[in-house]
């Protein structure tokens, strides 16, 4: 027998016609509100604001007025563009700034931007609403148009004829092409072609989607609750749309230098004992390490804010060894806080309020790790500010970096999340967590950052985060989540940080190894060489799988990593350095080829080779048992760095590449600075600074600059101008060369070096008759002591030039013979 429910009206065919979309429609008129200009249709409206020559922003709403509130991922500059013209004629209104022409058709509300001399940029075709909570628009696709950015996600470099939707997930696995949602949720995209393009970003930390694959000729941007609010960054180069998306959305703060270094971690590090015997293998093994993290069992029955009595009996003695070893402390934090009336973290929580609720009032719990969790509202400022004072249990103990995990945020149960209907106070604007879900993450963050930053007596702090939204760069580095010990998985690393780079986030990097299943030692070897040129270094491995520390594969690996992880360390100076210029301009570290050879269709989805900031070259290899792989040069000439050879570019070569040997090239007429040899970031060696310039010419026209930013590595004094910028060049003279170096404020910040370096490696010239005027030839050994001269060494193509540093700088001439 059947009941009502067989005629629900959801179970008729006609029941399609409930999803009937409705368009802005016809125009009605233009409205001007303050800064703001309204073109009202019949159905819906369009709000537009102007904020730069290059930026503005289109809010899509039906009612009497647009919600021009933001999410705190984005900072909104001030001061509007340099000129705005607005004209209403028949057919269309047109705005105009001194970048681009927005002209909206009266007839439908679709959205054309042109350059100034009328080349079409981008079309958005009439927004549609679809009598839910659904809002989004479709926009022209032509035939060559590439997909770049949209944060976190899976697959090769060029987004098209892929969908994604934009919902942070827990996914522990699978990490395959058709997973279309993962831990971190950018909804910015860079619609690109021909090396030109736009960016697109839809504020709002909902369920997103931005699907390149359902149609031919266009994409579609759309959102399934909340606003649709979109911004649109002119170009044309890639390199503009990204720094001015940074700008939008916020750059990362420096890190400290010890955050850059190598980074050792497992699923877990069970006892203080195996903490303090991991660190001291490191350094008698002298493999670099700087960090040692501490995953869930190092807490007391999961309860975060507390060490386990008996695995960890003395959390200050082993911090306070660790520090002499040089070996700092991560642990992680997660967001769940254990349902424990005897707990004193549940019981701040819930006194003050703390917790997520439902609309009728009641505590939402969720189990994870401790069991039943409450967790906390990170969207009030003082929920916020609570849980950052908490991290006082962690500064005491001089810990300066937090892992925030699981912070989705993930739960054991069936939608792996929050109920959508629990509800976030938001600071007087109460909305669901179905509307605000992907900046969980994020808000923890945040709270975990400032938390720490007011805590560190002026250091600065590292916080790592699996989940984020966009601006997620200004708190957090991002690791990539639960990847698995599959060549597969080092390959599609590459691509998800490259596009993790052209969305803002330029601190990111995977488990290195691989986090499940089993690594094996050439897996390891192949993905440490890989590693060490991301921008974000950990080694990290789940529990119940092989050991993967450095040395658990035998000699020949552990030699591989030795020697590449140290090669990390001496090249620190040129990875601050890039971390500086992200910091400033929010270009990547690590960036693919089509950011700087944007003409070349050649790199236009090129995925399994990347650059180092704009000279350095990496070509990972992918597969076992596989001594060559093909390497594309972009144009210009590029060295081998291994054996010196010149090589043309603008075309594939074959690479030999043995398993201890990394495919990688230096362009010609690059500088890189290098450092000593040190086993942390604060190992008290010897300081030097050393100029490695490439295939050096002696012709006058040779010139090769290099300003190497300097400050204390670890304070925020570099606000207040407490830095320095250390300037060299290396120029040809016909004859010889001129190398010079001088500081802009005097080698204020180390002013401990006593020597300057430069390298010359494998000039276009012969060494046979080399020599530096006013200087003797040194052997090797004297060099290493710091003493002042010069090396030729044919055998190896260089030529090495020590000297005396002072404030004031210096001159040197090289004489070619």
């Amino acid at each position: 027998m059947e009941g009502s429910e067989a005629i629900h009206p959801d179970k008729s065919a006609e029941s399609g016609a409930l999803e009937a979309r409705v368009t802005t429609g016809p125009f009605r008129k233009l409205e001007k509100d303050g800064e703001a200009y309204i073109v009202r249709g019949e159905t819906g409206c369009l709000a537009f604001r102007f904020l730069t020559d290059d930026l503005f922003r289109i809010v899509a709403f039906r009612g009497e007025a647009p919600d021009w509130r933001t999410t705190p991922a984005v900072e909104e500059p001030q001061g509007g563009p340099g000129a705005l013209t607005v004209e209403e004629t028949e057919d269309a209104v047109r705005f105009a700034t001194g970048s681009v022409a927005v002209i909206v058709d009266k007839s439908d509300l679709a959205v054309t931007v042109t350059n100034p001399e009328g080349g079409r940029i981008m079309r958005q075709e009439p927004v549609q609403w679809n009598g839910k909570a659904g809002v989004g628009a479709a926009y022209a696709m032509a035939e060559e148009t590439h997909f770049y950015g949209l944060g976190e996600k899976t697959g090769f470099l060029d987004k098209r004829g892929e969908k994604y939707t934009n919902w942070n997930t827990d996914v522990y696995a699978p990490h395959v092409p058709e997973i279309e949602a993962l831990y971190q949720s950018i909804p910015f995209v860079i619609p690109a072609a021909g090396g030109n393009g736009y960016g697109l970003f839809l504020d709002n930390p909902g369920r997103t989607d931005f699907d390149m694959r359902s149609e031919a000729d266009r994409f579609t941007i759309g959102c399934s609750t909340g606003s649709f609010s979109l911004y649109f960054i002119n170009g044309p180069s890639l390199k503009q749309i990204v720094s001015r998306y940074t700008a939008l959305t916020g750059r990362m703060e420096l890190p400290p230098k010890w955050a850059l270094g190598y980074h050792q971690s497992r699923y877990s590090y069970m006892t203080q004992q195996e903490v303090l015997e991991l660190a001291r293998t490191f350094r008698e093994k002298h493999i670099p390490c700087d960090v040692i993290y501490l995953d869930i069992h190092y807490m007391d029955e999961y309860r975060v804010f507390t060490f386990d009595p008996a695995r960890f009996p003395d959390p200050e003695g082993m911090m306070r060894e660790l520090r002499e070893l040089g070996v700092r402390i991560v642990p992680i934090v997660d967001p769940g806080v254990k349902k424990d009336a005897k707990y004193p973290i549940y019981q701040e929580g819930v006194r003050g309020d703390h917790f997520c609720r439902k609309l009728e009032g009641d505590i939402y719990f969720g189990d994870v790790w401790p069991g039943t969790s409450a967790f906390p509202d990170f969207t009030e400022e003082r929920t916020a500010k609570w849980w950052g004072e908490k991290h006082e249990f962690y500064t005491k103990l001089g810990i300066s970096g937090i892992w925030n995990d699981m912070n989705e945020p993930a739960l054991f149960n069936e939608s792996k999340t929050m109920d959508l209907d629990v509800i976030h106070r938001n600071n007087g604007n109460p909305l669901t967590h179905e509307e605000l879900h992907n900046l969980y993450g994020m808000l923890m963050s945040k709270a975990t950052y400032e938390g720490l930053a007011e805590r560190l007596g002026g250091q600065r702090p590292f916080v790592l985060t699996r989940a984020g939204y966009a601006g997620i760069q200004r708190y957090a580095a991002v690791w990539t989540g639960d990847n698995r010990s599959f060549w597969e998985h080092m390959a599609l690393a590459v691509p998800m940080v490259l596009n993790m780079g052209l969305s803002g986030i330029p601190f990111a990097g995977p488990d290195v190894g691989g986090f499940a299943h089993h690594t094996s030692g050439q897996l390891l070897a192949r993905w440490t060489q890989m590693g060490v040129f991301f921008p974000y270094l950990r080694n990290h491995s789940a529990i119940q799988t092989v050991r993967q520390e450095p040395w658990s594969f035998g000699p020949e690996v552990e030699a591989i990593v030795r020697e590449y992880v140290g090669m990390r360390y001496r090249w620190m100076p040129h990875l601050y350095n890039l971390f500086r210029d992200a910091a400033e301009t929010g270009l990547p570290v690590m960036r693919p080829l089509l950011l700087e050879y944007p003409a070349d269709p050649n790199v236009a989805n090129l995925s399994d080779q990347f650059l180092l900031g704009e000279d350095v070259l990496v070509a990972p290899v992918f597969r076992p048992d596989t001594d060559y792989r093909a390497v594309y040069l972009p144009e210009g000439v590029w060295i081998d760095y291994w054996t010196g050879e010149a090589l043309e570019g603008g075309r594939h070569i074959l690479a030999h590449a043995p398993l201890e040997k990394l495919p990688l090239y230096i362009r010609k007429g690059a500088v890189i600075a290098e450092g000593p040899l040190k086993q942390h970031a604060d190992d008290p060696v010897r300081e030097y600074a050393e100029f490695n310039v490439y295939g050096a010419s002696a012709a006058a026209d040779f010139r090769a600059d290099y300003a190497l930013y300097e400050d204390d590595g670890t304070s925020f004094a570099y606000r207040e101008g407490e830095f320095d910028v250390l300037r060299a060049n290396a120029a040809g003279t016909g004859a010889g060369l001129t190398l010079s170096w001088s500081y802009e404020n005097g080698c204020r910040i180390a002013a401990n070096r006593k020597t300057v370096r430069f390298r010359l490696r494998y000039p276009d010239f012969a060494l046979g008759g080399a020599a530096v005027e006013g200087l003797a030839a040194i052997t090797p050994e004297q060099l290493a002591s710091g003493a002042i001269g010069y090396i030729v060494d044919t055998a190896c193509g260089e030529l090495i030039v020590q000297a005396a540093d002072a404030p004031q700088g210096g001159r040197l001439a090289v004489r070619i013979g």
